[in-house]
């Protein structure tokens, strides 16, 4: 037996609340929220999809519709429908256990086990040296929004995806042949592909605690007592900054004993092994939009001064320009033609910090553009077709850098990488009461 607890490492074991038998998961299960914002007919086919069915898409608030004008009737509605699921037995509560979920989608299937993750062992502020470590720089201006969803809920669905280090693969994978009952089995709407999710006992993930008990020892001797990187974001960053922000605001008023057993200390999270094969890091794109009448080359012109004053050199080049050994290139697309920066003697260690400093200057000092973040080359080639829009590609990191990385140097630029292409994001399907 582990002489480890579960909070040791960060876990909790957590009461998974899932819809009723019966219920078509085809349409209960919804991609993230954070994903397709800059394209709002992806939203509208998914409610053609859903119709009145049961599903998450009435439990969540698509990004899209941040800050809109009907925003808070919307939210008004999710917590209604929620209030709704929990009355008249759409959700069901099971017993403490966690679900292992088999995710394929774009030929590429990956493992992934869906239990708690122990926000007392999360801080996102910068230079954490915390358990569970945020692995981009939080932008805080992005948590009230997401506040008011999330606020006095009394449900949570998870689209967190969160990293270990287990390159001999000990802890997830063995589970797969542990005694386990099939609660899903389902193709997910929008090329989503096909997710299959087994219920696993409490009693029976015992050989997962021996196995994180013996990771995290090794980890203890490779990054030093208090300085463990046990549990790296993969996704959803601000989603779990949010919880936590959350759970602060709750545990002002809780005595000791109750931020012991309060429900919203916790976050459900589906855990990953950053060794399976079927996680891939692709880049996240950047589309900027012009506010005053600029064109797309505009405001590709102005990206490379401020890369120029930023860097050694920075120029505009053909897409088949050569390279100097050491530079940067980062390929723009707008209406106006294609080509490609070239940024020789970079400041930054990636290709997406230096990007990222000269787009923040335009999007928030000078307030010329807005930006979106968009997963997927397609996405990118659409959005910069039209006219004062310029889109920036950008390289894949190599996702075995992550954890030296972060322990190293601390968060990442924002948006530095994406575990696979929109459409292999999470989809919500399990849920968890957090009201006390």
């Amino acid at each position: 037996m582990s002489t480890y607890d579960w909070s040791k490492f960060g876990f909790h074991i957590p009461e998974i609340m899932l819809p009723k038998e019966g219920t078509d998961y085809f349409k209960w299960a919804v991609v993230a929220c954070d994903q397709f914002t800059s394209e709002p007919e992806y939203w509208e086919k998914v409610e053609e999809i859903v119709g009145d069915a049961p599903s998450t898409l009435r439990l969540m608030l698509p990004e899209l519709y941040l800050d809109g004008p009907d925003e808070a009737e919307r939210i008004k509605n999710v917590r209604a429908t929620m209030d709704k699921y929990l009355a008249d037995g759409t959700l069901r509560t099971m017993e403490p256990g966690c679900m292992l979920i088999k995710r394929t989608a774009e030929g590429r299937s990956r493992l992934g086990l869906v239990i708690a993750t122990d926000l007392e062992a999360y801080d996102f502020s910068k230079g954490s040296t915390s358990l569970t470590r945020a692995t981009e720089g939080t932008v805080v201006e992005r948590i009230p929004p997401r506040l008011r969803i999330r606020g006095d809920a009394p449900i949570e669905m998870p689209h967190i995806l969160i990293l270990i280090d287990d390159p001999d693969k000990t802890v997830i994978e063995p589970l797969v042949n542990q005694q386990k009952e099939v609660i899903y089995d389902t193709d997910l709407m929008m090329d989503g592909g096909h997710i299959t999710g087994s219920f696993i006992k409490e009693a029976n993930l015992e050989g997962a605690k021996e196995a994180l008990s013996a990771l995290f020892d090794k980890a203890e001797e490779k990054y030093g007592k208090g300085n463990v990187i046990f549990q790296a974001m993969g996704d959803g960053n601000h989603s779990l900054a949010t919880a936590k922000t959350a759970w602060e605001n709750i545990k002002k008023g809780l005595t000791p004993e109750e931020i012991e057993n309060h429900p919203a200390r916790y976050a459900l999270c589906e855990i990953e092994n950053i060794h399976d094969q079927g996680i891939v890091f692709e880049p996240i794109h950047r589309v900027v939009f012009a506010k005053n009448g600029q064109s797309g080359m505009d405001i590709v012109k102005d990206t490379v001064a401020k890369l120029d004053a930023a860097n050694g050199k920075a120029y505009l080049a053909d897409s088949d320009a050569a390279v100097p050994e050491g530079a940067f290139e980062i390929p723009y697309i707008t209406a106006e033609g294609r080509g490609k920066i070239i940024i020789e003697e970079p400041a930054n260690k990636l290709e997406v910090g230096a990007l990222q400093n000269a787009l923040d200057i335009m999007v928030k000092e000078e307030k010329t553009c807005d930006i979106d973040y968009i997963h997927g080359t397609s996405a990118v080639e659409k959005l910069s077709a039209k006219p004062g829009n310029a889109g920036f590609m950008l390289p894949p990191m190599d996702k075995f850098m992550l954890f030296p990385a972060v322990a190293a140097d601390g968060a990442l630029p924002r948006k530095t990488f994406s575990m696979g292409e929109a459409n292999e994001k999470r989809y919500y399907i399990e849920a968890r009461y957090i009201a006390k």
